[in-house]
């Protein structure tokens, strides 16, 4: 059917609380006019100011989740998080060795509290075996420097570090500078063969900003599901994003780090 809205694949883990992950993904997908399909990696128990407990999901069980979706849904796009460890890394790559779709790639390492999401021994892995496949990845400064093996930067984002961030192979990087200081923050496309695109925004002043690299990256996965080009994609995502952050005092979610506000445009 001409109308029926196109289908995004999530592949990430559950956030209990409902701000990140699996949730933010599809809560992202359906307020952007596309149909969210998931592939549960982990279960976290998960609130607003801690993760408390990480359940893996078995790999056969990961595999035959994608296998499941792929083979009956019309995937436009596939947008990547939470992956926890080498077996799940592994899994997932083998899974998709063969599919030619838009992948976004989100290199979550740690949650927003602080807890950690990925095993230190499975960045390597996800280096060798994701990264080349991913048609953007969207690292932030602190998992930007994980990935180069560096020193965590302070300052904004700059077309040095994403033009290294390239050299690992993905088609295109994002480089996110949300973590840098200042009044305003700077986002960094590079792709190799346009000069590189800076998205920029005043920093708002709020502490619910619970889920925004999920959100982010699953607007880009929605835009190339809809056939966006990957520039506009990401530029319509940083404006989204920008009015999710914008509405989150609206939402009074939790006591610590509470979710951005998906549906700002319809309701609330």
């Amino acid at each position: 059917m001409e109308d029926a809205p196109p289908i995004v694949l999530t592949i990430a883990g559950s956030d209990s609380g409902g701000g990140a992950g699996i949730q933010a993904d599809l809560k992202a997908f359906s307020a952007l006019g596309t149909y969210g399909a998931s592939v549960i990696t982990a279960v976290t128990a998960q609130n607003t100011r801690a993760v408390t407990a990480v359940h893996e999901v078995p790999p056969q069980l990961i595999r035959a989740q994608i296998a499941a979706v792929l083979e009956d849904l019309d995937v436009r796009a596939i947008k990547i998080g939470m992956l926890a460890s080498v077996p799940v890394i592994e899994t997932v790559a083998d899974a998709l060795a063969h599919c030619a779709l838009p992948v976004v790639l989100d290199p979550v390492m740690v949650a927003k509290s602080g807890d950690p999401l990925l095993r230190h021994d499975a960045v390597g892995a996800l280096r060798r075996l994701l990264i080349p496949r991913a048609t953007l990845i969207t690292p932030n400064l602190p998992e930007a420097a994980l990935l180069l093996e560096q020193p965590a930067e302070q300052d904004d984002a700059t077309p040095d570090q994403a033009r290294a961030l390239l050299d690992l192979g993905p088609r295109a990087v994002l480089l996110k500078g949300g973590h840098a200081q200042g009044a305003r923050c700077t986002d960094i496309l590079l792709d190799g063969q346009s000069p590189p695109l800076r998205l920029e925004a005043p920093r708002q002043p709020t502490a619910n900003t619970h889920g925004t690299g999920c959100t982010y990256s699953a607007a880009v996965a929605a835009g190339l599901a809809q056939g966006l080009a990957l520039r506009d994609a990401v530029a319509a995502a940083h404006r989204y994003l920008q009015g999710a952050i914008a509405a989150a005092d609206r939402l009074h979610v939790g006591s610590g780090h509470g979710p951005v506000h998906h549906f700002h445009a319809l309701w609330g």
